[in-house]
């Protein structure tokens, strides 16, 4: 009996110790084993039918399947959505090297901004306080600013590199512009701004005297300026003509071309609305049309008085009047470049400049010696320049034998030199920021 259960003891010890190596293996040598794939996809179906009866507490994963590995593909993703934004910032560092910011306080920045530059608005009310864009051109990320609201001192400087728009056609807008020219140079001398350029509607009869004590070239801050009309001091160097474009002022769109623009007949021959000034060339013109008859195939509407602001009547006529004429008059006023020259193109319609001198101080630079309208003529405009109003009915005779065909080719080429026109101008402009405010960084 002693033996039996001594047998039995013995039995249940080995029993015990077989037991013990065969859990000490699963422990320290199954885990390496991988389940089956059929085990795994049993595993998978369990667990997401255990997260729908706990009421789908990841709700996040939705309909997902649930993943063992998930922890490591997630980081595996997003380490690899690290190293693509890391090659992006690499293609596009450089692509953009600074910031530059518009203030426009003279609405020939509209101008700049919208035709020129293509740029949008926010918001796109005219009235509105504040009104913002942005845009990239080049390596330069323009903003641009403009409304009643864009005060000095009362918005915020978060940008090291300025363009100021300013007037300076008369004596209250001199002194405007004078204030902001201060304001400017205190925070270039306190360090706030680093560049600063100026576009400028200068005189009519080039005397811009007032800004010169500004000018970098003279002691000042203004590194480069941008100026409308012949301007002698035009050097291609530090100051630059710049265009006077479209009256902005007085609501004039940018103009999409059409169709019906570019291929249907146009009823005038040309059209000439506007002020007739007593003793002036352009009561010549009015004479002159009267001739032959001209006067009835030109849309002609003439006022003794100049208006600043134009009604929606008057501006829907004028705009009507540029659509339906094959060519816009275009007699001198104070000074030989007018808002109608860049306007009639917008339509397509053919300047007809009248290419004279006018009284004052502009006229022939360093660089151009083709004065009046320099920059029109170096970049090559396609309208038809005269020295004196006699030679108008030439001109209107021998428009009356062009073919349709042959005036739209012509249209066709006036829009594609006003849009190249623009183009090369927003090129330009940028270059020249790029060229000066870059390299004076590294200096």
């Amino acid at each position: 009996m002693r033996l039996t259960r001594k047998r039995l003891c013995s039995f249940l010890i080995a029993l015990y110790c077989l037991f013990s190596l065969y859990a000490a293996y699963h422990v320290f040598f199954g885990r390496r084993r991988r389940p089956p794939a059929a085990s795994l996809r049993g595993l998978r179906k369990g667990a997401a039918s255990a997260r729908e009866r706990r009421g789908r507490e990841q709700s996040s994963l939705g309909s997902e399947e649930w993943n063992p590995w998930e922890g490591d593909e997630k980081n595996e993703q997003q380490q690899r959505f690290k190293t693509s934004l890391q090659i992006l910032n690499k293609s596009t560092k450089g692509k953009t090297d600074f910031h530059v910011q518009i203030w426009g306080k003279a609405a020939i920045g509209l101008y700049l901004w919208e035709h020129i530059f293509e740029g949008l608005l926010d918001p796109t009310d005219v009235t509105a306080q504040w009104r913002e864009g942005n845009s990239v051109v080049g390596r330069i990320r323009y903003s641009f600013i403009t409304g009643p609201a864009v005060v000095p001192g009362y918005f915020p400087i978060d940008v090291n590199n300025v363009v100021l728009i300013l007037n300076g056609r008369e004596k209250a807008k001199i002194f405007y512009a004078t204030q902001w020219l201060l304001y400017a140079q205190n925070l270039v001398q306190t360090k706030k701004l680093q560049h600063l350029a100026v576009v400028l509607l200068g005189n009519e009869h080039c005397n811009n005297e007032w800004i010169n004590q500004f000018l970098k070239r003279n002691g000042g801050f203004v590194e480069l300026l941008f100026i409308i009309y012949d301007s002698p001091w035009v050097d291609d160097v530090d100051i630059f003509q710049w265009p006077l474009g479209v009256a902005t002022y007085r609501n004039f769109p940018l103009v999409e071309p059409t169709w019906s623009m570019l291929h249907n007949e146009r009823p005038y021959l040309c059209n000439f609305l506007g002020t007739v000034y007593e003793n002036s060339s352009r009561q010549e013109l009015m004479n002159i049309l009267k001739q032959d008859g001209n006067d009835k195939l030109c849309w002609v509407s003439a006022r003794e008085q100049w208006q600043p602001q134009e009604t929606n009547e008057s501006l829907k006529n004028y705009q009507d009047a540029l659509l339906q004429s094959d060519l816009t008059l275009c007699p001198v006023g104070v000074n030989t470049e007018c808002y109608r020259i860049y306007e009639a193109c917008s339509y397509g319609s053919v300047p007809v400049v009248e290419d004279i001198m006018t009284a004052g101080s502009c006229g022939n630079t360093s660089v151009y010696h083709n004065a009046p309208l320099q920059l029109l003529k170096s970049m090559d405009a396609p309208f038809i320049f005269i020295k004196n109003w006699n030679e108008l009915p030439a001109v209107l005779e021998k428009e009356k034998t062009l073919i349709l065909q042959e005036k739209v080719q012509r249209r066709k080429m006036l829009l594609h030199w006003y849009q190249n026109f623009k183009r090369e101008l927003k090129r330009k402009f940028t270059n020249i920021l790029e060229s000066s405010f870059l390299m004076n960084n590294k200096g």
